[in-house]
């Protein structure tokens, strides 16, 4: 199954929108505008909370926290290197290889893929598909790859702070 993420660029807080792959929304995502630590909420069409992305507020490495039906179901924590970023998601024991930083990475249980993700690069606002395997669990899926994209985002805000 694929899903199509865009991300609103004219917001005060972090807002996407999934789609599948004819197009119909699935999924919203919408974030706090006040909060210790960044905070994603994922309802369905129907606008129920498929899921809930929370950062632990004071960690020396981001971590985030996936709740689904009020269950912390996943944790996802960057680990300190010096050259290429690693990221471990305890809980389903899944596994990230690729280019995270140039979002175009994989997630794998075992050695099978649960999803791909791709970033578009020439679009307006962050668009990005996620080709999640048929078994897998679609909303852990997108929860996990938003607690990347904004372990992502956060280091880049960072870089162009410390730029100026």
């Amino acid at each position: 199954m694929r899903l199509y993420m865009k991300q609103k660029v004219f917001s005060w807080k972090d807002k996407a929108t999934v789609t599948d792959e004819y197009g119909n929304e699935k999924y919203f995502v919408e974030g706090q505008i006040i909060s210790v630590g960044k905070k994603l909420h994922i309802t369905d069409a129907l606008g129920n909370e498929a899921a809930f992305v929370r950062q632990k507020a004071f960690s020396l490495m981001p971590k985030f926290f996936v709740e689904i039906n009020g269950q912390e179901v996943a944790e996802i924590s960057k680990k300190f290197t010096f050259l290429k970023p690693k990221y471990i998601v305890n809980g389903p024991n899944w596994e990230i290889g690729g280019d995270v930083f140039g979002h175009d990475y994989t997630i794998t249980e075992g050695g099978r893929p649960v999803v791909a993700i791709h970033k578009k690069w020439m679009s307006w606002g962050d668009s990005y598909e996620l080709n999640i395997d048929d078994g897998a669990n679609e909303v852990l899926a997108l929860a996990v790859v938003l607690a990347i994209d904004a372990v992502l985002d956060a280091q880049q805000a960072a870089a162009a702070a410390s730029s100026d």
